[in-house]
């Protein structure tokens, strides 16, 4: 038929939804008020867990008539993300209960959304705000999703806290340590990673320069760079702290280390790149060395340059939190994570390891979207 648009996902979530409902409650305590209904359980999935699997089995029919793409995406959107709600709302109460339909039923409502991202990544935008905001929301439900099954599997299967807190748990640390946070962020992030990464990324750029216009040095000096760069971050970082102190100075340092030679090596590489008829029809228009850098050498390399920026930026990071296990003041991300991992607070460390990875994912956003503004006229970037 014309108007079916039958998909694997779609038919999985209804096989899954079908022998769910064939094994009963989703929990124990489910199963305790299920046989005995007369008993006074105070359980919300035995008034839920038809809406629940109605809701899905709903939804997964619905996906397969031919409608248009917006409108299949927004149901399956708004199917997937309430069935997996009124799922983690259920636990809530009685975590560790879990039985095999409740996850079940989680697996059919991801796979909606799974079913939901591929609509959505066969959208072609009309417009270039609406292929940004595309690109924008296929990755945020992507994450919302791993956030989903996380908090999903740990309150269902009981997962003890001290092994890996549920994102909720995490979320209200968040939100309950702002000033501390925030603290620690300036220490490591402003002070240490931005000092250190622009220093690093500047000095390792300038000697490259330097390395292709002196040839020694560049056969001398990449050897070496190499080798350096396969040193441990826990044997460097004792060494700065010794050097520098214990404030964020000495974690500069290492991020300086650390990103140098990638920047190095790659810019080297970069203004290697450039084509050799470019190159002849340069030296027939009699450029001196200068003009052949800036007008076609370092144009060839920036995406070398700009690939060596977004390595630094996890580096600098991590050199940085790492660094601060081998002394400093009592403040910084590092610091933080070392003494509470001690004190057994696992949800401050994993919202310290939150907060690193958005200020990371923002660092390192920022810096692909200055490569995309300024290299748009390279091959590489022009069917994005």
């Amino acid at each position: 038929m014309k108007w079916i648009a039958p998909n694997w996902q779609a038919i999985a979530a209804i096989l899954l939804c079908i022998v769910a409902l064939g094994f009963g409650a989703m929990t124990s305590a489910g199963a305790d008020a299920l046989a005995n209904p007369a008993a006074t359980i105070d359980y919300p999935y035995v008034a839920t867990r038809s809406l629940i699997f109605s809701l899905l089995l709903l939804t997964a029919l619905l996906s397969m008539i031919r409608l248009p793409a917006i409108v299949s995406v927004f149901i399956l959107f708004l199917g997937a993300h309430l069935a997996a709600w009124l799922l983690i709302e259920g636990i809530s109460g009685f975590e560790g209960t879990a039985l095999l339909p409740y996850f079940l039923a989680l697996a059919a409502a991801w796979l909606l959304s799974w079913r939901c991202v591929g609509l959505l990544a066969d959208i072609r935008p009309v417009a270039r705000f609406s292929g940004a905001m595309l690109r924008l929301l296929i990755p945020a439900i992507f994450g919302v999703w791993i956030l989903i099954l996380w908090e999903a599997i740990t309150r269902g299967a009981g997962v003890p806290f001290i092994l890996l807190p549920p994102p909720s748990a995490i979320g209200a640390r968040i939100a309950g340590s702002l000033p501390i946070l925030a603290a620690d962020v300036r220490q490591t992030i402003f002070k240490a990673v931005i000092v250190g990464y622009v220093i690093g990324s500047l000095s390792g750029f300038l000697t490259a320069i330097l390395a292709d216009r002196i040839a020694f040095l560049r056969k001398g000096l990449l050897p070496i760079g190499n080798m350096v760069s396969a040193l441990p971050i826990i044997g460097i970082a004792p060494i700065m702290v010794m050097w520098f102190g214990f404030d964020w100075q000495s974690k500069a340092a290492v991020v300086i280390v650390m990103t140098f030679f990638p920047m190095l090596v790659n810019t080297v590489a970069g203004l290697g790149s450039a084509g050799a008829m470019e190159r002849d029809l340069m030296r027939t228009y009699a450029s001196s060395y200068g003009q052949t850098l800036f007008k076609l050498r370092l144009p060839a390399a920036s995406p070398f340059i700009f690939n060596a920026l977004k390595i630094n930026s996890t580096l600098a990071l991590i050199g940085a939190i790492v660094a601060e296990f081998f002394g400093t003041p009592i403040v910084g991300m590092g610091f933080r994570i070392s003494t509470e991992i001690g004190r057994l607070n696992v949800d401050m460390v994993w919202a310290e390891i939150a907060v690193a990875a958005i200020a990371g994912s923002l660092f390192y956003g920022v810096i692909a979207l200055v490569e995309r503004a300024t290299t748009f006229w390279h091959p590489s970037l022009r069917g994005g």
